[in-house]
């Protein structure tokens, strides 16, 4: 019998007290599964303060187990976020992973301990080769595990890994059995997005009936039929009270349920989810959606509810006529509930750091001490280069901030010649590990010439160069002045293959030659700095399939 052919339960029951929807966010592990969209440690706290501005119940920081860097970026976030917020590590049920996990979080303020196995006849026999009792075993063993290593005071969640195609008998038997291992939470994952909100509402309610008074109901949806959000909010109706979502619905695949998605939903329709609420600041979606965009490479389409371009834009005359006379004719929320301001406020050459510290908390950005003083050094400069500093130049500003990496190539200047009909010369001079170099190449344009070049001054130090596959640019304001933003994909020329690692670059100038060069270093110090890391410590990664649920 497949779970989803559950019938509805009795009467729904919260497993959070006073009505309180906890908000689980995954955009820094399940998020950062979908492919390209790696971060590093340093990008990741980024993200993560971000998250804690944003006022999230869990941040699940990572996979722990996964590598070194992971590793640390979780140990780092867990020492760091404060304010009550949880910080949760992903660990299969197998043995390594979770005393990893419980390593990396054990600094937090309030530790969070996620443990999951498949369940699913699919996943036990093609993917784990285990039988239904072995898997109910690991699934008892680590939970209980988790509890005695944290204490009775953390957060133990378990999830049973493609719920929604588990055999519904079988299922309820797990949670059972983890409830009393000492699970507080347990989660549905609709792993592979395969549920319908009616059915996964009657899951949901069957699981809540069981186990309700004892842990947190918590799910986990994909959007592989478009549903996540859907099926997310079936089951809050149906009494689940934790929900995992990402940023932009960013995931594998076609991604995770959306959080400004699911927390708008709550907020906007109060009649549909009566009593119930979360403490998200909704005010800070905005920024923390275009931060997630910005390091990960992913734009956010234009037409995205609630974070997309278009989200509050209104072209048609019949809408405009609706809007001028009341914004609630064609708008079902404010654009400043989710952080968007109408106001104008310019910045120039002869505005001061009070004026710039204020814009930028108007655009969800708190900035002091050298930051700020950093930040106000390259907005003069700016605004010496171009007519106008705009709100999209501001914020361009700050997000190439939050990419900056340790840099072992480190460039002091360059040159490049080409006309019309012919090749391009280009020239650099760069520090690679300390060992000065200058090399000259061709190409069928300026920006190839500039990317051979560090190509040969690279190789000979570092044993490889880069490859570059993606190059994108776009103007970050209107005018023939406008900032030119490049995003750059690269691997190293020594990793082949479809598990090769690729990372992103970005360079912003008013000078799109500079904007690329930089862009292309960035991502060549990325690789540099994951090859470091990749020698001083080995792991056994999870396979992809194991980076689920």
């Amino acid at each position: 019998m497949s779970s989803l052919d559950a019938t509805p339960g009795a009467a729904r029951r919260p497993g959070v007290p006073g009505g309180t929807v906890r908000i689980f966010d995954t955009t820094l592990r399940d998020g950062e599964q979908a492919p390209g969209a790696g971060l590093t440690a340093a990008e990741k706290l980024e993200v993560a303060r971000q998250l804690m501005r944003l006022k999230v119940d869990v941040i699940e920081a990572g996979f722990p187990a996964a590598s070194p860097g992971d590793f640390e970026a979780v140990q780092r976030i867990a020492r760091e976020t404060k304010g009550g917020i949880a910080v949760a590590a992903l660990a299969r049920c197998r043995d390594g992973d979770p005393q990893r996990a419980v390593e990396a979080i054990r600094v937090a303020e309030r530790p969070h301990l996620h443990v999951f196995i498949a369940t699913s006849d699919i996943h036990l026999k093609h993917k784990l080769k285990m039988d239904r009792e072995g898997a109910l075993a690991e699934a008892v063993r680590w939970v209980r595990y988790g509890r005695e290593a944290l204490g009775t005071d953390a957060e133990i969640e378990f999830s049973a890994e493609d719920a929604s195609r588990t055999d519904l008998d079988y299922l309820l038997r797990v949670y059972e059995a983890v409830v009393d291992a000492g699970a507080s939470t347990v989660n549905i994952p609709d792993t592979v997005g395969y549920a319908i909100p009616s059915e996964f509402g009657s899951l949901v309610g069957r699981v809540v009936d069981l186990v309700g008074r004892d842990a947190t109901i918590s799910v986990h949806c994909h959007n592989d039929l478009g549903l996540a959000t859907a099926n997310t909010l079936a089951a809050v109706q149906a009494g689940a009270r934790q929900v995992e979502v990402t940023i932009n619905g960013l995931g594998e695949r076609a991604g995770n349920a959306s959080l400004e998605e699911v927390v708008m939903a709550l907020r906007t329709r109060p009649t549909q989810f009566p009593d119930l609420a979360s403490h998200v600041q909704t005010e800070q979606i905005t920024a923390a959606s275009r931060l997630v965009s910005y390091l990960t490479g992913f734009a956010v389409q234009p037409n995205k509810s609630i974070v997309g371009a278009n989200a509050f834009a209104h072209e048609s005359g019949i809408h405009q006529d609706g809007m001028l006379k009341n914004p609630l004719t064609y708008e079902i929320m404010t654009p400043q509930s989710v952080g968007l301001s109408g106001s104008q406020l310019t910045i120039g050459k002869l505005s001061g750091r009070r004026g710039l510290q204020g814009k930028l908390k108007e655009l969800g950005h708190e900035v002091e001490g050298e930051a700020l003083d950093q930040l106000y050094r390259e907005a003069i400069a700016l605004a010496d280069a171009k007519k106008e500093v705009t709100d999209a130049d501001l914020l361009a500003l700050v997000e190439q901030r939050t990419s900056q990496v340790p840099e072992s190539v480190t460039l002091e200047g360059w040159s490049v010649t080409s006309s019309h009909g012919g090749q391009a010369t280009g020239t650099v001079r760069l520090l690679a590990a300390g060992e000065e170099r200058s090399t000259e190449s061709t190409g069928n344009g300026p920006v190839n010439a500039l990317f051979t070049a560090v190509d040969r001054a690279i190789e000979p130090v570092l044993g490889w160069h880069a490859v570059l596959t993606e190059y994108e640019i776009k103007a970050v304001s209107g005018g023939e002045d406008a900032q030119g933003q490049v995003l750059v994909r690269c691997r190293r020329s020594t990793d082949q293959g479809p598990g090769a690692l690729v990372v992103s670059g970005h360079g912003l100038s008013t000078n799109i030659i500079e904007a690329s060069l930089e862009a292309y270093l960035v991502a060549v110090n990325k690789l540099h700095g994951a090859q470091i890391e990749t020698v001083q410590g080995a792991f056994v990664a999870p396979s992809a399939s194991e980076k689920l649920p």
